[in-house]
């Protein structure tokens, strides 16, 4: 059973990201402040809930959230500056994007910075653990793939609306065939065999 709150502040903002460890596209975070009182039997950690649940969910959180806001961080950015501090922008950039402003941020896994004086607090797996970081990494999720699925009609033979950029043998495999795209992430190791 997933909990609302983690702290007694009421506008508690979870934060997740998706997309990490993909090789191509974005990297996209959600920050998500529910209301008191919010319960969903269903939310639960994107990669605990099958694909049409998230799409099920994304709306119900859209229009019941106090405040929802969503980022991506391109991959130029990720060659640039990493992936784990583009996973950070990203939160900070979907925080940005509230029109509440959170009095405490949950963050989903171990690493943060600190986002302008707010107080925070990271939690492994809170995706599993509190509604609101579960509802973001929803939004992450179904974002995210929504732009794969678009940037798959420009590369198709990526098969980017199946993968959605994850290190496949089949994604490899066209890499390997066709090389890389401008939607390659290229710090990072693209293909097993690389130098």
């Amino acid at each position: 059973m997933l909990l609302l709150n983690h702290t007694n502040y009421i506008l508690e903002c979870g934060t997740d990201e998706a997309g990490r460890g993909c090789l191509a596209g974005p990297v996209t975070a959600a920050a998500v402040i529910l209301p008191e009182g919010f319960e969903n039997s269903i939310l639960n950690d994107s990669k605990q809930i099958s694909e049409k649940k998230r799409y099920l969910l994304k709306p119900i959180i859209e229009e019941q959230a106090l405040s929802f806001g969503v980022a991506h961080v391109f991959q130029e950015e990720v060659d640039t500056i990493n992936i784990l501090n583009a996973s950070i922008l990203a939160m900070h950039l979907s925080i940005d994007k509230l029109n509440e402003t959170p009095e405490f941020i949950i963050v989903d896994g171990n690493k943060f910075k600190p986002y302008k004086n707010i107080p925070h607090e990271t939690i492994i797996k809170g995706d599993g653990k509190y509604l609101s970081i579960a509802a973001a990494s929803i939004l992450a999720k179904t974002y995210r793939d929504l732009y794969m699925e678009g940037i798959h009609k420009e590369f198709p033979m990526y098969n980017w609306k199946q993968n959605k950029g994850y290190p496949t043998k089949e994604h490899r495999a066209a890499i390997k065939k066709y090389g890389i795209t401008k939607y390659h992430r290229k710090s990072f190791r693209l293909l097993p065999d690389q130098l």
